[in-house]
């Protein structure tokens, strides 16, 4: 009677175990496949779905001949060279600051290269991770010169616009409740009315990265009458970023980014990338894939950054054709220099 009470209780919880563990196993396989499962999805497209704003010149815009240009942009041709060695195999897809997040979240697009500020909440609860920073950025305030407004003490129950869902709404409350200034926010979700709203005089101000107020600054109708203020009221680190769980995917995208940081620390351009093919610098050699197989380890071809830099350019290239003293900007690179020139960026080694 022992053996069998002992024989209906193995039988009874045998199931239970064997459920327990195909659910342990199925999560084991789930996770080891999510990473890859972006990357054979984008690879097998041929192409390569980027959610951008496609509204702020400089960093993503449309031109008039249907063009998307700026800094975000040629992240996503980067990653597009890399996997396809064609910049131009990628899909922009406008997205607003409030869609962006459930695009990415969904998958309906493959990155987000969008000036998205990196941020805890955003890591932890929003379902994203992020790439290295591409530009490193801080709030403003732009006003009328006319106005006498000088500094934030001047905004004392002024009407300052700012786009809702972004993180210069919360970062304006934030820095106006510490002050003790009482103020006058005027919310709106595109980031056009919000602008052409206080170009028409129904705002004292308007708030958003400083990147974003010099680059929307050349296109009032008086950019000369207007004025950033000199205080920064936040720092902004601007990212591309993809889903949660896709490690192998996240990876493409980071070691992409560091490409054109790396390239420009090893003196490599859009020039001389093929001369340097023959180079006996060892670590030019492993950057350019012709020596090691780091390539292998993203499931790209070892050249991947060869590609990246020869089909895009280096940081400096990037940086200098979107936003440097030749264009309209004349924006410094300040801190989005390299580490060694005094500034922020900074690749791990390729090796």
């Amino acid at each position: 009677m022992k053996f069998m009470r002992k024989s209906a209780l193995i039988l009874a919880i045998a199931p239970l175990i064997f459920t327990i563990a195909a659910c342990s196993g199925e999560s084991d396989q789930t996770t080891s496949n999510q990473g890859s499962d972006r990357t054979d999805t984008v690879k097998s497209r041929g192409q390569l779905i980027c959610g951008v704003s496609g509204e702020i010149p400089g960093f993503s815009f449309v031109g008039t001949d249907g063009k998307y240009s700026g800094i975000d942009v040629d992240v996503c041709r980067a990653v597009a060279a890399a996997m396809f060695d064609d910049p131009n195999a990628v899909e922009f897809r406008n997205l607003n600051a409030k869609e962006r997040f459930t695009a990415v979240q969904t998958g309906e697009v493959d990155i987000l290269s969008r000036n998205t500020t990196w941020t805890l909440s955003r890591d932890t609860s929003v379902g994203l991770e992020f790439a290295p920073v591409v530009f490193y950025d801080g709030q403003g305030i732009m006003v009328r010169k006319n106005s006498g407004i000088k500094s934030l003490a001047d905004l004392k129950d002024k009407a300052i616009c700012v786009q809702t869902g972004t993180t210069t709404e919360q970062n304006l409350a934030d820095q106006m409740r510490k002050r003790g200034i009482n103020y006058k926010p005027v919310v709106f979700e595109d980031v056009n009315i919000t602008f052409a709203t206080y170009a028409e005089g129904r705002c004292d101000g308007v708030t958003a990265d400083r990147s974003a107020l010099v680059s929307r600054r050349t296109t009032l109708p008086k950019a000369e009458d207007n004025m950033i203020l000199d205080e920064a009221i936040s720092s902004e680190p601007l990212a591309p970023a993809v889903a949660k769980g896709n490690t192998t995917w996240n990876n493409v995208v980071t070691w992409v980014v560091y490409s054109l940081v790396k390239a420009e620390e090893l003196g490599i351009n859009s020039q001389n990338v093929d001369q340097l093919a023959n180079s006996n610098d060892p670590e030019i050699k492993r950057f350019l894939g012709k020596e090691g197989n780091l390539g292998e380890g993203l499931g790209l071809t070892n050249d991947f950054a060869a590609k990246v830099i020869k089909h895009v350019g280096n940081y400096a290239e990037v940086y200098d054709r979107n936003l440097g003293s030749k264009t309209k900007f004349n924006l410094v690179r300040g801190q989005n220099q390299l580490w060694s020139k005094g500034g922020l960026l900074y690749s791990p080694p390729f090796r």
